[in-house]
């Protein structure tokens, strides 16, 4: 939980309950090697190569290598498969995506004098894709999510309970999950004060995960671009982008010999704790979407003809957004040594309002540079380094009067969980005939998350009703294509294979309690097709 809503900060308004944490934003601010086949089969090494429709979200100065017009469009088909490792199985799910990745025009004009020619364009580009699913079974879990609310939950009782005029999701600034936690009996009050949670000593549980995303990020590239004596090739461009995330997360426990409510022979309709069994089940549902804008700018320098020199830098990504949250909450426990009766099995189902949320986040910057043998007339090589800054990711939220403002904790939580990411892309390129070209690529990108924090050794803050996040770790892509030219016409294939390592964790481990969580592995077998026409 986020450290605002501990504190029960009255100045923040209610909807900040159902706010994004530092988790949060960074998963919505990744990017993916996505653009043309030929782009993506030379693993996107173009920062001093250009000359293609995805350099324009990329580095804009590859504009300026254009000698022609250009118009081209690309086919993305992509099978994945995640796999996730817990202490007790592992379970792998399959889903097949279909995306156009890019499509765009470059227009080109012949000048006189030392600037030899002046270029434009339009593309639009696919620049992440959050589609993915899977299912995570720990057993035994090891920890209870009802014991790890209770444990940061210190409001009076009776805050929490729904009355004529009154309802704690709207009229307080109470944690949603522990107003929902209470209302089903997850959480439960102690006598002397405090609230206590379903799993004892004794208890035995387990606990399934299922999580399903979809959504996009997309790019709207405007570029203008030139060519200064065939040496200095330059560039600017401005970036639209729309981001779209959907996610439904269940998370379910099943526990024996636990601490459980029960209103057999309780007075006044109250509940008494006694040991038992019982499950819940926690439905989240969250959507999020918004635009942005940022700058780029870029040169490519060609001191001769065989050597290419790329620079290019792109401002964060300033993003105003919209979040709709909402959660339901079905439960029943059962008391064995009572009878059974309307009350034993205890069980209902129980939910939040709809929680709305507007924010602003920027998303990294990113600063890149590379470099590109031209061999002859037959073969490129190029190589490309890039650092985007995920550790000042940062967030600001609409409050109560309408005002944005800085949110200092997710702020704070975003520098001490990540780091800069460095991305490694080599590419090249062999012309077998005039027609004919073949094409390999690598790609890598490191962590983003700091060690103690992907390992599950330090307690991580989240918000709204849904505990849960995932941590990357590495991204490499293996690639490979081929290419075809007649006349004007062109045809692109390219095979991306890629791999994807990350942690998920159910919720946060605490108080050196590891919560259940899973090693995932995705693995993407992308096919690649562009076509267009240079004229």
């Amino acid at each position: 939980m986020n450290k605002t809503i501990i504190a029960a900060v009255a100045l923040s308004a209610p909807a900040l309950l159902m706010a994004q944490s530092a988790v949060d934003i960074n998963a919505l601010s990744q990017t993916e090697l996505r653009g043309t086949a030929r782009f993506m089969s030379m693993g996107g090494a173009f920062t001093a190569l250009g000359g293609d429709l995805s350099t324009l979200s990329q580095n804009p100065a590859g504009i300026g290598v254009y000698r022609r017009n250009e118009i081209g469009a690309t086919l993305d088909i992509s099978p994945r498969s995640v796999s996730a490792v817990t202490n007790s199985a592992t379970d792998k799910t399959k889903n097949t995506n279909v995306y156009c990745n890019n499509f765009g025009y470059v227009g080109t004009t012949h000048l006189d004098g030392l600037m030899k020619t002046f270029s434009w364009g339009v593309t639009y580009n696919r620049i992440a894709s959050f589609d993915r699913r899977f299912n995570a079974y720990n057993n035994p879990a090891g920890a209870s999510l009802s014991n790890y609310v209770a444990s940061y939950t210190n409001v009076p009782e009776a805050e929490m309970e729904f009355r004529d005029g009154y309802n704690p999701y709207i009229n307080s600034n109470i944690d949603w999950l522990s107003i929902l936690s209470y209302s089903g009996y997850l959480i439960n009050a102690k006598p002397g004060g405090g609230y206590e949670g379903l799993r004892s000593n004794q208890t035995v549980n387990d606990a399934l995960s299922e999580v399903h995303e979809s959504g996009y990020t997309d790019e709207y590239a405007i570029d203008f671009g030139g060519n200064i004596d065939n040496v200095v090739m330059w560039g600017i461009g401005f970036g639209i982008t729309s981001l779209n995330f959907n996610q439904t997360a269940v998370y379910s426990e099943s526990l024996e010999n636990a601490v459980i409510p029960t209103k057999d022979n309780a007075p006044d309709g109250g509940v008494v704790m006694r040991n038992g069994n019982g499950g819940f089940t926690l439905n989240n549902y969250r959507s999020i979407s918004g635009n942005g804008f940022n700058l780029k700018a870029g040169l490519i320098v060609k001191p001769i003809n065989e050597l290419r020199l790329g620079l290019a830098v792109h401002t964060p990504t300033w993003y105003s957004m919209s979040s709709y949250n909402s959660a339901d909450l079905d439960y029943s426990y059962f008391n064995p040594q009572a009878p059974q009766s309307d009350n034993n099995p205890l069980a209902g189902n129980e939910y939040t309002d709809q929680g709305m949320f507007n924010f602003r986040m920027n998303a990294p910057w990113k600063i890149m540079a590379g470099v590109a043998g031209v061999i002859g007339s037959q073969a490129i090589v190029s190589l490309d380094y890039e650092r985007q800054a995920y550790d000042n990711v940062t967030l600001s939220y609409q409050n109560q009067f309408g005002n944005y403002q800085e949110d200092k904790n997710v702020n704070s939580d975003t520098q001490e969980y990540f780091k800069a990411a460095n991305i490694i892309r080599a590419g090249v390129e062999y012309r077998v005939t005039p027609a004919v070209s073949l094409r390999a690529g690598y790609n890598y990108t490191t962590s983003q998350t700091n060690n103690n924090v992907v390992d599950g050794l330090q307690e991580v803050y989240t918000a709204g009703t849904n505990p849960a996040y995932t941590l990357n770790r590495e991204i490499q892509s293996i690639t490979a294509g081929i290419g075809y030219r007649y006349q004007a016409f062109y045809a692109d294939a390219a095979y991306v294979h890629r791999n994807k390592k990350s942690t998920y964790q159910a919720f946060t481990s605490y108080n050196g309690i590891q919560a259940p969580k899973a090693d995932l592995t995705e693995n993407t077998n992308s096919v690649v097709l562009s076509v267009g026409f240079k004229f």
